[in-house]
């Protein structure tokens, strides 16, 4: 097969050119497909560096010269300051790089040449700076340059990163020969969405007819969706868009052949965000029905290690000179956290907040924390936030914090000289797939939070477990969380507790941590895409297993021939989600299976399900949910009193239209305080509203949401 892969940045062979965890992704694949008897090329942009990759490298110019104008269309409500149609002019020039029997092609013109130190756009560059635009004229590039160079040649067409790479599968897709593929790699927001307009500009100059209509939300403006949308708004897992946007991850979805994901965890979390914020929302979207449909599409492709890293033997690392050179002492217990900076998505506000607050008392550790803002080699590297310079110089022999990115040798020597390593990623969205498995791979001991993407390294079950590898936080979906701060402290200490008092223990987590990282290696992940790759070009279509299904709830997408063959799990899924309807059809239903499934329902803080069950239990369990929430007159206002003892937080959420002044913004989000199993807090002054919206987290990690009419919950009466 020939195997074109487009990707934003690739060059994992050289530091001073890549910026994060997709370039270790892609180059190592395209090693292991060629190792395998494939053709592999890569199409990626130059970054403006085609005076190193000259000066280091031997690099063909191609006789290529693309010529073209790419037209822009600006929503003007965010592009107040442009004319609402830009042109943008491009000669777009290529260059050709053979290693490792990989041809990458380097494209280079005036756009793709913008921003050669971060390479990415920043979010702040919206509405001000057409270099936002670099990863949409990137795809446009890329897609003219395979039009060109490949023509109708048969390949497998291999995208990452489905904001990178929206466009290529209905342009490039549907035509003889040609395997569609798109790889996820970073779990951007589900529904995040591009401007129609422009979407269908680019579309109609590359000939491609698609029914965007078939993509469009249902409205959603009742209370619920609008405090929905403005907490996942806040917590980086949605953005406000009008009908004149339309999601890429549908579009992809419905035009790829092959939906590639890096491990079963992520596969799972994207196809239903069960027990996140976002599930409720995700459910009322056209992009859930969209997955369903096609999830007969997906491959878990696997995601591992560079081979260089698991033949090298940690033991061999010198501790001593390793801690020394960074200022620490090689006697204390070292904690390790290596990954690009980025504070809210990978958890590194609180990841310093929690460092800050355990030296506070205990100056017998070591913390190694790596933030990475810019590339190494001859570049400068610039500083990060100012609060984590200042955690670091209140403990300077105690931090070794760095921003600069270095050669993978250098990490290596530094995690193999480290006890612990800690990856607190947050909203499930950077998975730390690679560096955390690497850090193990050295022995480290992980302490990560419980993401779904990351269950496969087993830092998140019990200790006691013979498998267990290390130590779980409760995932994170908000900014700036201080519950998340007070979870890693206590982590911290309670891994220091073991090492220093149970070294048995710790021995064992090491042991399994290091096993099981070598177990994930590139071969094995080529291998398993080759497979479907070449079935999706012999148009064998694969079947989404039912017992998927069945785990994530799908029971509309149940044959006749499921329901028979798997009843009891059926019934055995019905009950834990209190489904009386699904569970009906698989088994009788009596007055104590009745009860199990309203108690099912209740631990989930279903109460939609509660309701349905509500006039077949007895008084008890009706009062559980008729007076959960109760709200009181008092003399200052109203107060809110919230029952549910198995929840951690709640949070009384508001409607945007109705959320009340605060300093810069709105303020939406009123914290209730815990009081024994009650939550309790006042109503901002002068609030009117008819529904309470209540965002529930639970003990066990699982977030729901609950609405509460007023007229319910209020008693009317006079309290002190």
């Amino acid at each position: 097969m020939h195997i074109i892969k487009v990707a934003f940045e690739c060059a994992a062979f050289d530091v001073s050119l890549m910026r994060g965890g997709v370039a270790t992704l892609v180059w190592h694949l395209a090693r292991e497909y060629v190792e395998q008897g494939h053709r592999v090329s890569i199409v990626t942009p130059a970054h403006g560096s085609l005076d190193y990759l000259r000066a280091h490298y031997e690099l063909e110019e191609l006789p290529y010269a693309d010529t073209h104008v790419m037209p822009l269309l600006l929503d003007p409500r965010i592009w107040p300051d442009h004319p609402t149609e830009v042109a943008l002019p491009l000669t777009t020039r290529a260059f050709r790089l053979r290693r490792d029997g990989v041809d990458v092609y380097f494209l280079s013109d005036e756009h793709l040449d913008l921003l050669p130190e971060q390479l990415y756009p920043a979010n702040e560059l919206e509405g001000r700076d057409l270099a936002y635009f670099k990863p949409l004229v990137f795809q446009v590039d890329a897609i003219r340059f395979i039009q060109s160079v490949f023509a109708d040649e048969p390949a497998v067409i291999q995208g990452y990163e489905p904001y990178f790479h929206y466009l290529l599968p209905p342009v490039l897709g549907g035509k003889p020969g040609r395997t569609m593929v798109s790889t996820i790699a970073m779990n951007a927001p589900i529904n995040d969405k591009v401007y129609r307009p422009n979407l269908e500009r680019l579309l109609r100059m590359f000939a491609t007819d698609v029914d965007l209509d078939r993509l469009a939300d249902p409205p959603l403006d009742d209370a619920l969706s609008t405090a929905m949308g403005n907490h996942l708004r806040r917590s980086h897992r949605r953005q406000e868009f009008g009908p004149d946007y339309t999601c890429y991850f549908s579009l992809i979805a419905l035009h790829t052949d092959v939906i590639d994901f890096l491990s079963t965890g992520q596969q799972h979390y994207y196809s239903t965000f069960r027990d996140a914020p976002s599930e409720r929302s995700f459910q009322q979207l056209t992009v859930s029905r969209i997955i369903k449909e096609t999830a007969h599409k997906q491959l878990v492709g696997g995601c591992a290690l560079p081979n260089w890293w698991l033949e090298r033997d940690p033991t061999l690392v010198d501790r001593r000179r390793t801690l020394t050179g960074l200022g620490l002492d090689p006697a204390r217990p070292t904690f390790y956290h290596a990954a690009r900076l980025d504070p809210n998505h990978k958890g590194q506000v609180e990841l310093m907040e929690a460092v800050d607050a355990v030296l506070r008392t205990d100056r017998d550790v070591n913390f190694i924390i790596r933030c990475a803002v810019n590339s190494g080699g001859d570049g400068k590297p610039s500083g990060g936030p100012a609060r984590f310079q200042e955690i670091h110089d209140r403990y300077p022999e105690n931090i070794a914090l760095e921003w600069q990115m270095v050669d993978e040798e250098v990490l290596f020597d530094q995690v193999a000289a480290s006890d612990f390593c800690v990856f607190p990623s947050k909203f499930e969205l950077d998975a730390f797939l690679i560096t955390m498995g690497e850090a193990m791979a050295c022995g480290a001991v992980p302490l990560a939070t419980a993401q779904e993407t990351l269950s496969h390294y087993h830092h998140a079950l019990d200790r006691s477990h013979p498998a267990a590898t290390g130590f779980a936080v409760a995932r994170s979906f908000r900014a700036n969380d201080d519950h998340l701060t007070r979870e890693l402290a206590a982590g911290i200490r309670a891994a220091l507790d073991v090492f220093r008092h149970d070294r048995p223990t710790y021995t064992r987590l090491s042991t399994n941590a290091r096993e099981l990282a070598r177990t994930f290696r590139w071969k094995e992940c080529a291998a398993q895409r080759l497979t479907r790759f070449a079935q999706a070009a012999q148009g064998v279509e694969a079947r989404h297993p039912d017992e998927l299904a069945i785990e994530y709830g799908w029971f509309d997408r149940l044959g006749d021939d499921a329901w028979q063959t798997h009843r009891d799990r059926i019934a055995g899924e019905a009950m834990a989600r209190g489904d009386i309807d699904v569970y009906r059809r698989c088994a009788p239903v009596d007055a104590s299976t009745v009860n199990r499934l309203f108690d099912a329902a209740y631990r989930r803080a279903d109460f939609d399900r509660c309701a349905r069950l509500a006039e077949l239990v007895g008084e008890e369990r009706q009062r559980l949910v008729r007076e959960r929430c109760v709200v009181e007159r008092t003399g200052r206002g109203r107060r809110v009193t919230y029952h549910l003892p198995h929840a951690d937080r709640v949070d009384l959420v508001l409607p945007y239209q109705v959320a009340p002044e605060a300093g810069s913004g709105r303020r939406y989000t009123w914290p209730l305080t815990p009081q024994g199993g009650r939550f309790v807090g006042d109503l901002p002054d002068g609030l009117d509203v008819d529904e309470l919206v209540l965002l529930l987290t639970l003990a066990t990690g699982r977030v729901a949401w609950d609405v509460v009419p007023v007229e319910i919950a209020d008693r009317r009466r006079e309290v002190g």
